[in-house]
């Protein structure tokens, strides 16, 4: 190989201005109009991550006293919500922590939220410059623009922060074994730790550096120290940004177990979940995106086997296979879980636009058509999901079903009454009504809603209920009344949503 060729195969200068324009498109997508959509559309997670700051806000208490998720969520949304606090007290908006509702830190917390997810882009580029910085404008580019990674976002949850955390822990694996010390291993750890902090499945990140770990020639020290540094320093770092875990023993024990209960449910039965992922990572990309992901899924094997490039190759292949290989055993299938291995295909597909087209050189193609081909692989790759995004973009500001229904809600129903919503179709402000969230109106009878105060039930589409699961459904709204109901039409998308007042 000559060395312009060879130049043109690393290509480890970085495009500054190429970045730039990704990130800016990065965080367009994200912070768009981060305050649409409040109060109806806050969603459940939201909801459950916003209230629990806002309680330790107003009670001085750090526990959470809730272990579905370990707790760092709540410490990072933390100073966000008391600076958004102070700017309203500052400007009148409230005197004290009892008057400002939960709905007002929602915005604030989407826009930190989006900057995390546009921290990810930045990652994801540095990873990628591994191979070259062609590759990393492309995997940067295709993250920049993938609708699932956008839409994620968007939301205050801690899907995002997981996602940067464990792509965090990739790049420190690949500086780790770059460096073969054990304090790097153990940067490489914190990350780790840092994602199990956020969710209980953000653990698998630790493979990240024991693989790397394992791979590193062996030296002085050895790579059992590497290993236990890493583990270690998750260890350490995860105590430390999830205390209550040791402090408040009997609630982690008994949340945890109640995490696993629900990871293991099979309540509704899906044993092609596996298939039900690649349909969703089949959308976010595209049909010639996820083509070059497979592409680059097999380019991927072969260099890890053979090399060059072992180690990167094989971190970038094992990791989605291992979280793949997990959460397609759950029962009901949750799209948010493919995150984590976003940034992972995006590597992937990169690599296969530039580094499949540099195999061409052994047939004596021109460099011109190769860079032809190159401009239109890109192009193929990036322009199904920035199409993608453009369209969810639009649709954020779409006046929704639910739009409609809480304009009649506010307008016609007197705050304070006890409200059942099903499957979280609208988010009813906790200031204003007591709302009981419920999987399906026919979980419960209607006596069992007048029990529990209930007077108001708001339905969605029953299309997708299974019949035992309507008839019960059926039964609950023959004794009520129904009160308006919003049906879906081309300017006003979203499911059909009912209002019933029990008689």
């Amino acid at each position: 190989m000559t060395e312009r060729e060879w130049r043109e195969a690393t290509d480890i200068k970085p495009a500054t201005l190429w970045l730039a324009v990704t990130l800016g498109v990065a965080a367009t997508f994200r912070l768009w109009a981060p305050g649409h959509g409040i109060p109806w559309a806050v969603d459940a997670e939201e909801a459950d991550v916003i209230g629990r700051v806002l309680t330790i806000m107003r009670s001085g208490d750090y526990n959470p006293h809730a272990f579905d998720q370990p707790g760092l969520i709540y410490w990072l949304h933390l100073p966000v919500a008391c600076a958004r606090f102070l700017l309203g007290a500052m400007r009148g908006e409230w005197t004290s922590l009892a008057g400002i509702p939960l709905e007002t830190l929602v915005p604030w917390a989407r826009v930190f939220t989006a900057l995390i997810g546009v921290g990810t882009v930045v990652l994801v580029h540095q990873v990628c410059m591994r191979w070259g910085a062609r590759h990393a404008l492309i995997a940067a580019g295709l993250l920049a623009v993938m609708p699932l990674h956008v839409a994620a976002s968007r939301r205050a949850t801690g899907d995002v922060p997981l996602t940067l955390f464990t792509t965090l822990c990739l790049l420190l694996s690949l500086v780790a074994h770059e460096r073969a010390t054990p304090r790097a291993f153990a940067w490489a750890g914190v990350a780790a730790g840092l994602a199990f902090a956020i969710s209980y499945g953000g653990v698998l990140a630790l493979a990240l550096p024991l693989l790397a770990a394992w791979m590193t020639f062996p030296g002085r020290p050895s790579r059992l120290a590497y290993a236990l540094a890493a583990v270690g320093a998750a260890l350490v770092t995860y105590l430390v940004l999830a205390p209550f875990t040791v402090l408040d023993l009997p609630g982690f024990l008994d949340g945890f177990a109640a995490y696993s209960t629900e990871f293991r449910a099979r309540t509704h039965p899906s044993p092609r979940a596996w298939l039900v992922y690649l349909v969703e990572l089949r959308r976010a990309l595209g049909w010639p995106a996820l083509l070059l992901l497979v592409a680059g899924f097999a380019m991927g094997i072969v260099r890890a086997i053979k090399g060059p490039g072992r180690v990167r190759w094989t971190l970038i292949v094992v990791f989605p296979v291992l979280l793949y290989a997990v959460i397609s055993r759950r029962g009901v299938p949750d799209t948010a879980a493919l995150l984590p291995a976003i940034p992972f295909a995006c590597v992937l597909a990169g690599n296969a636009v530039i580094s499949g087209v540099s195999l061409l050189r052994r047939f004596s193609i021109p460099r011109a058509p190769r860079t032809a081909l190159i401009a239109a692989l890109t192009i193929a790759a990036l322009l199904p999901p920035s199409l993608g995004a453009v369209a969810y973009a639009r649709r954020v500001r779409a006046q929704t079903t639910a739009a409609a229904a809480w304009r009649w809600i506010d307008a016609n129903l007197a705050p304070g009454r006890r409200v059942a919503v099903e499957r979280d179709v609208i988010h009813l402000p906790a200031h204003r009504f007591q709302a009981l969230r419920v999987a399906a109106i026919g979980d419960r009878s209607a006596a069992e809603y007048r029990a529990a105060q209930v007077s108001l039930l708001i339905v969605g589409p029953a299309d997708d209920l299974a019949p035992d699961a309507r008839q019960r459904r059926e039964a609950v709204l023959r004794d009520a009344q129904e009160l308006a109901r919003f049906a879906p039409d081309p300017k006003h998308p979203g499911p059909e949503l009912t209002i019933f007042e029990l008689r």
